[in-house]
C-alpha cells in the first residue's frame, strides 16, 4: 500500500456486532502502529461510545494476523523534533484517556504482536484476550527511552512490581502462554479461531448484562488504586447506591421470581 493510500484510509474500522462495538486498527502496512491520526480516531470513537446507549462493550483489535499494534509509528517520528514527540506523547494520554475512563468495558483482542505503545494500548483496556501466536512486550529501555503511554504505571498494577520491572528493565517479551500464566491476559483464544470473534463471544455476559452495574463496578475498581481501603469502601458505597435505585436492579429481581432471563435497559 502506498503512502498516499495510507493517508486516505480510515485509521480504525468501526462496526457493531450486536451491542458490542468492534474497532479494528486499519494500518496493516505499518504493523498497525500508533500514528497521530490513529490516536485522534481512538479519542473520537471513545468519547462517542461513552454516550451511546447502544454500545454495551468495546473490543479493539488489529487488521491482519501479524500485529495488534507494534507501537509508535517510527516512520512518522523520523521527521519529528524532540518537542514534537512530547506533543505526540501527550496525545497518548489525552486520546487514550477516554478509553481508560470508559464506562463501557473495553477488551483488547490481541491478534499478533503488541509491543511498546501497542501493549500500553492493551493495558488501557479492562481485559485482554490473545491469539496463541501473540507476543507482548515493552522494549523501550533497550531503545534508550521508557514507556511513555502509561506502561510504567499500569503494568505494575496488573502484574505487580517485580514482574513489571522484569519486563520493562530487561525488555522481556512474553509469549501468549507466558502472558496468560503471568496474568497479563485473561484468555487465550483457541488455535484457529479469530481472536476478535472469540472476544465478542467471551463477553456475552457483558453484552447482555446490566450496563449501569458494570459501569459502577468499573468506577469502584478504578478508584481503588488511588486511595486507602477505608476510603475505597466508602467510594464503593457511592457506586453501589447508583445501581440500588435502578430499574435494572428491579428487573433482575422480577426475572428471578419469574424464572426468566432479565432484560437490562441501562436505566
Amino acid at each position: 500500500m502506498s503512502d498516499a493510500t495510507d493517508t486516505k484510509a480510515e485509521p480504525i474500522l468501526a462496526e457493531m456486532r450486536g451491542s458490542v462495538a468492534v474497532w479494528t486498527i486499519n494500518r496493516p502496512d505499518r504493523m498497525n502502529s500508533l500514528s497521530r491520526d490513529l490516536l485522534l480516531a481512538f479519542g473520537k470513537l471513545a468519547r462517542a461510545a461513552a454516550a451511546d446507549e447502544k454500545v454495551r462493550a468495546i473490543v479493539i483489535t488489529g487488521s491482519g494476523d501479524k500485529a495488534f499494534c507494534a507501537g509508535a509509528d517510527l516512520k512518522e517520528r523520523q521527521g519529528m523534533s524532540e518537542n514534537d514527540i512530547r506533543v505526540q506523547v501527550d496525545l497518548y494520554r489525552s486520546e487514550l484517556g477516554p478509553l481508560d475512563r470508559s464506562p463501557k468495558p473495553v477488551i483488547a483482542a490481541i491478534n499478533g504482536v503488541a509491543l511498546g505503545g501497542g501493549l500500553e494500548l492493551a493495558l488501557v483496556c479492562d481485559m485482554r484476550v490473545a491469539a496463541p501466536h501473540a507476543v507482548l512486550g515493552l522494549p523501550e529501555t533497550t531503545l534508550g527511552i521508557i514507556p511513555g503511554a502509561g506502561g510504567t504505571q499500569r503494568l505494575p498494577r496488573i502484574l505487580g512490581e517485580a514482574r513489571a520491572k522484569e519486563m520493562i528493565l530487561l525488555g522481556r517479551r512474553l509469549t501468549a502462554i507466558e502472558a496468560l500464566n503471568w496474568g497479563l491476559i485473561n484468555r487465550l483464544t483457541p488455535t484457529g479461531k479469530n481472536v476478535a470473534e472469540d472476544a465478542v463471544e467471551w463477553i456475552d455476559a457483558i453484552a447482555n448484562g446490566a450496563p449501569l452495574a458494570q459501569a459502577s463496578a468499573l468506577e469502584a475498581i478504578d478508584r481503588s488504586f488511588d486511595t486507602t481501603l477505608e476510603l475505597g469502601m466508602e467510594l464503593e458505597k457511592v457506586s453501589y447506591d447508583k445501581v440500588l435505585v435502578s430499574e435494572d436492579r428491579r428487573e433482575a429481581l422480577a426475572a428471578f421470581g419469574e424464572k426468566r432471563k432479565p432484560v437490562f435497559r441501562g436505566k
